[in-house]
């Protein structure tokens, strides 16, 4: 999703500064974003032996590859040349990154704004089979849904149990977290859609991809059929990684992914 704001310029890794609050500090992306410091010790590697030669957008896109392969995906090949930008505005996260309350009409509108359909919007939500979530992004699932229901009615009502054990409510500790797919948090399988059809979808943007007859049978598809999945999930990142690429003298190769040069 770092591709939505600015396109795959690496703007999220830039910091915030006294005059300018960034991407990576918009309410969209913190805390729930982390690992800066993984991408930091890629580019001093690099820095070491090909000085001024690999941009933090490449780094951000290879390491997103190896992510799905070491998590049992699959392997592909990652086109690169991108520059980095020089903006980063939290404000711009906001704006752009679609929240975990989206129906699926607003997911569709949403990846077809970057110029994704949706087939490879359903595809790309499967990457929540990886991962963990902060209880805000789903709590309002769990407790006083609306005037007549406690919790959302297409969550099913054991989870909706678990999650709340999990997620007191009113709850401020920013470190409560639960995982996205309890069954295999940190494999790169169809759990997620097995997940969805069973009404243990753990947003809202994930439970609604099963009422739309389209969505939900890619839905079923997938949750039937890991390899098509896989296959297809490597296609839609590739895809992904192209929406913007700055390769000219508009971008740079930053010397240090958190500030522009």
């Amino acid at each position: 999703m770092t591709c939505f704001v600015r396109g795959c310029d690496a703007s999220v890794l830039i910091d915030s500064t006294p005059s300018n609050a960034a991407e990576k500090d918009s309410p969209a992306n913190n805390p729930s974003l982390r690992g800066f410091e993984i991408i930091d010790n890629a580019k001093a590697r690099l820095e070491i032996f090909c000085r001024g030669k690999v941009s933090c957008a490449d780094i951000v896109a290879f390491a997103a590859r190896d992510s799905i392969e070491i998590t049992g995906g699959i392997g592909y090949d990652v086109p690169a040349g991108r520059k980095d930008g020089k903006v980063s505005l939290s404000s711009e996260a906001s704006a752009n990154l679609p929240p975990p309350t989206f129906n699926v009409n607003q997911l569709t509108q949403a990846f077809a704004n970057k110029g994704l359909t949706q087939e490879e919007m359903v595809t790309l939500s499967g990457a929540h089979t990886i991962g963990r979530s902060h209880c805000t992004s789903f709590s309002s699932r769990l407790y006083n849904f609306n005037a007549t229901t406690n919790q959302d009615p297409s969550l099913d009502p054991l989870y909706a149990s678990q999650l709340r054990q999990q997620c007191p409510q009113g709850s401020t500790n920013p470190n409560l977290v639960v995982p996205m797919n309890p069954g295999s948090p940190a494999t790169m399988d169809s759990g997620y859609y097995m997940d969805v059809v069973t009404n243990r979808g753990l947003f809202t943007s994930d439970q609604t991809l099963l009422t739309n007859q389209d969505t939900a049978n890619q839905v079923n598809q997938n949750a039937m059929n890991v390899f098509l999945w896989r296959r297809k999930l490597a296609a839609a990142m590739v895809k992904m990684g192209q929406i913007g690429v700055i390769t000219d003298d508009t971008g740079e190769i930053r010397s240090n992914c958190r500030k522009i040069n």
